[in-house]
């Protein structure tokens, strides 16, 4: 089934402990559409960028078989461009420059062949634009929505009304608690659902995510790495794999999309073991399947 994703695809400038990286390939949409390619050869992009994207960056997203026809190119602009230092304990980072480019007049058009998509992902982007974007699809059969602390502060109605047409939210901790106004998890996720969806995810980083369901809740823990590089793009490197997984279901169940947190977990430990998505665009199907086996064990009690 065809997954739609919109967002952003941007340039970063990426300093932690242990490295840099300039000029690196990133953006919402490009970590999601790599990590769900993983899943299925049906991905169509819907974004932005300027004269300086170049067509080596295109192939790379062709050579995952994304389609980005819905991708616009302004010859008289530059892409989205985000700087960034990431702290010690890689958990806090200081964003040191933020240049939105031909991103500030984003306008998202869904391409006609798009509109009949069934999968739906909208990377953390203006929720007003989200809006839009879900006024110009036929019947998805499942939305699922990213968002950041600076839509939660500056456009907190607009969120909410597009969270009334929301199947999956997904958002980390800090977030949760913003929104919700609450500093527990279990009623921020209560408060959240009650704005429209029925589904929400709450990323922890290192201390893992939580899924609440009308079913209960399911805990998946982080996987354990030796050497973290670049967490940069982990989240939405999530939201890939889980919508990914759900994608090449017959039926999505509970048991389905728990399966689909895992999934996503693992492909977001991937993408933090190299700068930017170094390590994403270059896996292959063995690797992804044995990690996911690896989350499985690290909760397992065998009788």
């Amino acid at each position: 089934m065809a997954i739609l994703i919109v967002g952003s695809l941007a340039f970063d400038d990426i300093e932690t402990p242990f490295g840099r990286s300039d000029n690196t390939l990133g953006g919402s949409s490009t970590y999601i559409a790599l990590s769900a390619s993983y899943f299925t050869d049906k991905i169509q992009m819907v974004g932005v960028v300027g004269s300086d994207f170049e067509q080596q960056h295109f192939d790379l997203l062709h050579s995952r078989s994304i389609d980005t026809k819905g991708v616009q190119k302004i010859e008289e602009g530059k892409t989205f461009r985000w700087a960034g230092r990431y702290h010690y304990d890689m958990n806090t980072r200081d964003t040191l420059d933020t240049q939105l480019n031909v991103f500030a007049d984003f306008d998202p058009v869904v391409p006609e062949p798009y509109r009949n998509a069934e999968f739906v992902c909208l990377g953390n982007i203006d929720p007003e634009l989200q809006l839009k974007v879900l006024g110009q699809i036929s019947k998805p059969k499942l939305v699922i929505l990213d968002t950041m602390n600076f839509w939660i502060e500056s456009k907190p109605d607009e969120l909410k009304k597009t969270l009334q047409n929301v199947d999956i939210f997904i958002l980390n901790d800090s977030e949760a608690r913003l929104l919700s106004g609450d500093p527990n998890l279990v009623k921020s996720a209560r408060i959240i659902r009650e704005m429209g969806p029925k589904t929400l995810i709450i990323k922890k980083g290192e201390h893992g995510a939580l899924l609440f369901t009308d079913n209960g809740i399911f805990v998946a823990p982080a996987f354990p790495l030796e050497s973290i590089y670049d967490p940069t793009g982990a989240g939405d490197t999530f939201a890939g794999g889980f919508i990914g997984h759900l994608s090449r279901c017959e039926k999505i169940t509970d048991v389905e999309m728990r399966r689909a947190v895992l999934y996503g977990s693992a492909m977001a430990s991937f993408c933090v073991e190299k700068f930017g998505t170094e390590k994403i665009a270059a896996l292959d199907l063995l690797e992804i399947e044995d990690r996911y086996q690896s989350f499985r064990e690290l909760s397992r009690i065998d009788e």
